[in-house]
């Protein structure tokens, strides 16, 4: 009882976590976190371990054999294991950080982007003509905002529904001076992260006024008394996109990626994401938008009635 106590606390919360990540990943990133603990690994350490098993996974589609497959997909799982495990020993070892975040991010984006490379050529293999490329960009671009705004929504949710302490939100006006005072001959890897983070954040801000909006009306006016009206309120009106949220990262399109390479199509996996994928994004956004509305002119009513 002890134990699963423990892993419970390693999660962010558990309204938020995936099944598979219940039963299977976050049980194997506790094991690995208490391992790496024991060895001396911090979390960013851990965090680009992840990064090599993942991008090295992405060679092994580019095989049409099945077996050469199957070690691809045993090493992305390793990977996705350890990217939870490097969250799981930060809150195990109280070492969060901004660098973390940011290498976490980044690391999953380049394991796509060496699935994506390897598939490419694999199709081109198998006789497709060279401009599938396009095709494969805009299935890229579309990822990236997909796992983006997904990523955004999550943390919006952990920090109004289970606290400040939780959510992990930066604004991009606040990035920007905190690059500006990086000195790229000086500080040179924490430019670059800065710089990689900063994008990533105007990304996730681009579609995003309403729910900014409400971020810094709490931030400039909340109290504890509306402190517990908005986490009700968000709760009721958001709880039911998490599950949607959800699908928009990793592991629903690790599924289907696996099931497009055991029957050879791995062009599917593609057209998933530019279809099915990219019509919930586009709902995922207008549902937030609206309930973010909503909300802050509930809460702003109230705060003028105090």
């Amino acid at each position: 009882m002890v134990q699963v106590q423990s892993i419970k606390s390693t999660y962010k919360a558990k309204d938020t976590e995936e099944i598979i990540d219940r039963i299977f990943y976050r049980p194997l990133g506790y094991v690995m976190a208490l391992a790496s603990k024991s060895v001396g690994l911090t979390p960013n350490a851990v965090t680009i371990i992840s990064i090599f098993v993942g991008v090295a996974a992405g060679h092994f589609f580019y095989y049409s054999d099945i077996t050469l497959n199957l070690y691809g997909i045993a090493l992305l799982i390793l990977a996705n294991a350890m990217d939870s495990a490097d969250g799981q020993l930060a809150r195990i070892t109280n070492t969060k950080s901004r660098i973390g975040r940011i290498l976490d991010g980044f690391g999953g984006n380049l394991w796509f982007v060496s699935i994506y490379f390897h598939l490419y050529f694999r199709l081109i293999s198998n006789g497709y003509d060279p401009f599938i490329l396009l095709f494969i960009l805009i299935a890229g671009i579309s990822h990236s905002f997909q796992s983006a705004y997904a990523d955004y929504y999550r943390n919006y949710y952990l920090m109004f529904v289970h606290g400040n302490n939780i959510g992990e939100i930066d604004e991009s006006t606040k990035l920007k001076e905190d690059y500006k005072e990086l000195r790229w001959l000086k500080n040179f890897p924490q430019k670059f992260l800065m710089r990689v983070y900063l994008n990533y954040t105007i990304q996730q801000e681009l579609f995003s006024k309403n729910i900014i909006k409400l971020y810094r009306l709490t931030k400039e006016k909340l109290n504890i008394s509306t402190h517990s009206q908005l986490s009700s309120i968000y709760r009721l009106l958001n709880k039911q996109l998490i599950k949607y949220f959800n699908i928009l990262t990793t592991n629903t399109r690790m599924i289907f990626l696996f099931f497009t390479l055991f029957i050879k199509l791995p062009e599917l996996y593609f057209l998933f994401e530019l279809t099915l994928l990219n019509i919930l994004f586009v709902y995922v956004i207008l549902k937030h938008e609206k309930n973010s509305d909503v909300i802050y002119k509930e809460i702003n009513k109230r705060l003028i009635a105090l």
